[in-house]
């Protein structure tokens, strides 16, 4: 099968378009041919050899969630057949074929790119959201609010009942008003624009951006309850919850949130849908950071 590979930590050059044997499904797993598979940071962080303890085996393929059509399913797997569409977590989804133990049904309706890009966003604000306590008639401050995370972060806690203000640069303003969200710049004097949007002041804090915010953060609370960064390396020092991973299998309640995007309820923007062949381009767009949306390959192009 073709696969994206990569021999040696470094820069997107090091991703290498070749062929591999194909993985089957072993206990607990079902292989997907894979339709789109998504690209996040983390991906790219694993490639420059920031998380070593997380690097696979060389030669290593990128690539955690994605959509495909089911075609092996391994031993103990109930409730799911050949021929079946998917979406979920995947090993080494930069190629034709892909393993996922943790996955959803895809509804017809919904589009692949879509499918694919929703697991990791989906899972991230929903654990973010609980953990924070987040409900009918609070006032939620989102930090990146419009990036991939930030952004279903704000459709989840809107549909929850809260009102959010969202931080981003003011090219997305519009994005974050089509949303449902009140945006504010980043920059000098945010203390005061968070102020003027929230007078009553902000019953909760999500940090999804990591941009040096959580002191401000806290000073607008007035203590570090009910904040949690999902991106911020000093949060530990500043007594705020860092919250990373998941807790458990999430592909039943995947299967719920897959519905309301399948009803226009729930979306992310994708910002790129390329070849599997344009991989290192992928990675080089999400690193840059200056990427609008999600970016996705599609192996069988």
């Amino acid at each position: 099968m073709k696969a994206i590979t990569y021999t040696t930590h470094g820069g997107p050059e090091v991703l290498n378009l070749g062929e591999t044997e194909a993985p089957h499904a072993g206990p607990g797993q079902v292989r997907l041919k894979v339709v789109s598979a998504a690209v996040n940071p983390l991906d790219h962080k694993i490639r420059n050899g920031w998380f070593p303890q997380m690097t696979p085996p060389f030669p290593a393929t990128p690539g955690l969630e994605g959509a495909g059509i089911v075609d092996e399913v391994g031993e103990g797997v109930t409730g799911v057949q050949v021929g079946d569409e998917v979406l979920g977590w995947v090993t080494a989804g930069y190629a034709e074929h892909a393993l996922a133990t943790d996955f959803a049904p895809k509804p017809a309706s919904l589009d692949w790119d879509q499918a694919a890009a929703l697991p990791v966003a989906v899972e991230t604000s929903a654990r973010v959201l609980d953990l924070l306590e987040v409900g009918e008639g609070d006032t939620l401050l989102i930090h990146g609010a419009a990036g991939v995370v930030g952004a279903v972060g704000v459709q989840l806690a809107i549909a929850r009942g809260a009102k959010v203000i969202g931080t981003s640069s003011p090219a997305n303003h519009d994005y974050l008003r089509s949303l449902g969200a009140t945006p504010i710049a980043y920059g000098e004097g945010l203390g005061d624009r968070v102020r003027a949007a929230a007078p009553d002041g902000v019953d909760a804090v999500y940090d999804a951006v990591g941009h040096g915010d959580l002191p401000l953060s806290i000073e607008l609370r007035g203590g570090t309850d009910r904040i949690v960064t999902i991106a911020d390396p000093a949060a530990a020092d500043l007594g705020v919850p860092f919250s990373s991973g998941r807790s458990g299998p999430f592909g039943d309640e995947l299967a719920g949130y897959a519905r309301l995007a399948a009803e226009g309820k729930l979306a992310v923007r994708i910002a790129a849908s390329l070849p599997l062949a344009d991989a290192a381009k992928a990675q080089e767009l999400v690193e840059s950071g200056h990427a609008a949306g999600k970016v996705v390959l599609r192996p069988s192009e």
